[in-house]
């Protein structure tokens, strides 16, 4: 199986509630989703410190960095931008062209 790509019901740039974890409520927007593992990075959410090697050739201080860890995506709901409440998604078409709607007030995701 050389192509295990997973559909996301998140795109890069969506705003997220998290609905799962220790961060669970928080809103932020999603920085990058990994399709084959289905994982999202969400800005400000599953911080994590990991300790930093000093590499003086490239300008790189060592010490304690704060950065986003991966969640998976199950664990997080679009926020509607329209109606800003934590909604499904659902698929129609518009124009001969799928999109992504809002299940709550029927606005498209995707502009």
């Amino acid at each position: 199986m050389a192509n295990d790509k997973k559909k996301l019901h998140v795109k890069t740039g969506d705003r997220v509630i998290v609905l799962a974890g220790k961060d669970k409520g928080k809103i932020g927007n999603i920085k990058k989703t990994n399709p084959t593992d289905s994982t999202v990075i969400v800005e400000g959410a599953n911080m994590v410190t990991k300790a930093q090697k000093p590499q003086p050739m490239a300008g790189i201080q060592g010490g304690l960095i704060k950065l986003e860890a991966p969640l998976d995506s199950s664990k997080v709901m679009v926020v509607c931008p329209a109606c800003e409440k934590p909604t499904r998604i659902k698929h129609a078409v518009v124009d001969g062209k799928k999109v992504r709607v809002c299940k709550k007030c029927g606005e498209q995701l995707d502009v």
